[in-house]
């Protein structure tokens, strides 16, 4: 099954170190700059949950991550320092001098980069079931050996259901081709399949940890979020984030996974508009946690 990429209408391109960059710019022509960072496997049209309602009031830029979709060729490595250039270039074709960044899963690693090689260009970090060290979550669990296995082997419905269960959370995984065919164009291809990039995205985010250096990010306004039933981001190693970032907003969906992004959508999209909102205002509160139960606490 073919998806549609990126590379629809109103998208633009930057050629960066041998690859053609990918990306759209959604809103009005007005409001405050918004970058979204996706996650290993999926294009940028996979934020469509998110831009679709936060365009009216932001101007939000989504892309093709180097490799993915139409940011074709690789042209380089594939690196999160690389990733994070590429996302600084897309911000300079369109003259932003900084913007709000908000990053999923591997996204999120290059949401703290961008932070750490270029902090005043970085208006607040929102990180999505994301971690600081990388290896964390390409750790190897009996779990999620079996489950990427399972992704790789069988036919092709097979494969889908174990995607599905590997981003959600179990209480809605008892109608996976539903959701495999709902998650397709997010993902931006059928999920029986893995975009050959996949491996060198995950190779990236093994070799990167950001841990020593999260002191250097105090005083950036950030929002994480963590799920409760997320196998690679996990509950254990978003609160480790949250604790070296320190200072941070902190909310967990207890009935989540991975894919909270798209199983709560409205109310992540209500987190990220009262975050950017309220940094943009300067009436950023001081820190807390809060946790969510099939809402936002």
């Amino acid at each position: 099954m073919k998806t549609p990429s990126i590379a629809g209408a109103g998208s633009r391109s930057v050629q960066h170190r041998g690859c053609r960059l990918s990306y759209r710019v959604s809103g009005q022509g007005q409001g405050p700059n918004v970058i979204f960072i996706h996650g290993s496997g999926l294009h940028g049209d996979g934020w469509r949950p998110q831009v679709d309602e936060l365009s009216s009031g932001f101007q939000c830029l989504t892309f093709d991550n180097r490799g993915m979709g139409a940011s074709q060729p690789f042209g380089t490595s594939i690196t999160v320092e690389q990733m994070a250039e590429d996302a600084l270039v897309l911000m300079d074709a369109e003259g932003w001098e900084s913007a709000h960044v908000v990053g999923h899963s591997l996204g999120g690693l290059v949401s703290l980069q961008i932070a750490l090689s270029a902090r005043a260009r970085v208006r607040s970090l929102s990180l999505l079931c994301t971690f600081a060290r990388g290896s964390e979550a390409t750790r190897l669990t009996w779990k999620m050996f079996w489950l990427g296995l399972r992704t790789y082997v069988g036919t092709r419905r097979m494969r889908r259901r174990a995607f599905t269960e590997m981003v959600l959370p179990p209480a809605l995984q008892n109608d996976p081709d539903t959701w495999a065919d709902r998650l397709a164009p997010i993902f931006g291809h059928d999920l029986a399949d893995h975009p050959p990039v996949v491996m060198k995205q995950l190779a990236a985010m093994r070799s990167f940890d950001a841990t020593p250096h999260l002191g250097k990010l105090a005083g950036v306004p950030a929002l994480v979020v963590g799920a409760r039933h997320d196998l690679i981001a996990r509950p254990d190693v978003v609160r480790a984030l949250v604790s070296g970032l320190g200072g941070c907003r902190f909310v967990e969906f207890e009935d989540a996974a991975h894919g909270v992004t798209i199983q709560h959508a409205a109310r992540i999209n209500a987190l990220l508009h009262e975050h950017l909102s309220l940094t943009e205002s300067g009436r950023r509160g001081g820190p807390g946690q809060s946790r969510a139960q099939g809402s936002v606490a």
